[in-house]
């Protein structure tokens, strides 16, 4: 991979400002008020994220919200990688934009979700098998204590060891990936500090879906 283009170079940072832009779609809000004229940030816990439209707005809205907001943060990477020549500190870096254009998006305020799917997304091109594992941890989690919350907390914990053990077993990752695995971890256990105080308090609802198709 190439890792060696001059930072100065304007391209770079066009991908990563595309990144932020593609990051900053918000599906969830736009989804839900297509299908019922609701604000999303006005149902449950107010969130535009995956878990919150599925909750207030129907499983299959949830769904879909879940795929596009992981599909923006991979779409962002992939052409990070492909205009750059498969450069992959400037992959992670327009990785680590569309996280933090979904969790500080521009068209609401700078007010978005916690940036788990879109993390999902973009580490789904940076180390699958990282992914892999943390996925693991989050159904593991959600299996035994059905809390969301809980399970995306621990996967993004468990993250950055993942991928520095299975990004490349037996070499160690880049720098970029290993730093921005943590950044991005750290934001997203940041984002739920609210949900780990109700977790703490013993007030977190458990994950039901209730279909609200209608």
């Amino acid at each position: 991979m190439n890792d060696a283009m001059p930072v100065s170079n304007p391209i770079l940072w066009l991908l990563v400002l595309l990144g932020y832009l593609l990051g900053s779609i918000p599906f969830g809000y736009l989804l839900v008020r297509a299908r019922s004229g609701i604000d999303v940030r006005a149902l449950g816990s107010g969130n535009i994220g995956a878990t919150n439209v599925a909750r207030t707005a129907g499983v299959s809205i949830g769904v879909a919200t879940l795929v596009l907001d992981a599909a923006k943060g991979s779409f962002a990477v992939w052409l990070a990688g492909h205009f750059l020549d498969g450069n992959i500190r400037f992959m992670m870096y327009a990785g680590l934009a569309a996280i933090l254009g979904h969790v500080f998006p521009v068209w609401l305020k700078f007010s978005g979700g916690k940036g788990v799917a879109t993390a999902l997304g973009v580490f789904l091109m940076i180390s699958w098998a990282g992914v892999a594992g943390a996925v693991a941890v989050f159904a593991i989690v959600v299996l035994f204590w059905r809390y969301v919350s809980l399970a995306s907390v621990s996967a993004a914990a468990a993250l950055p060891l993942l991928v520095y053990l299975l990004y490349a077993p037996g070499h160690a990752p880049p720098a970029a990936v290993t730093a921005g695995t943590l950044l991005a971890a750290a934001l997203v256990i940041v984002k739920h500090r609210e949900n780990i105080e109700r977790l703490v308090a013993g007030t977190e609802p458990r994950f039901e879906m209730r279909r609200k198709e209608s």
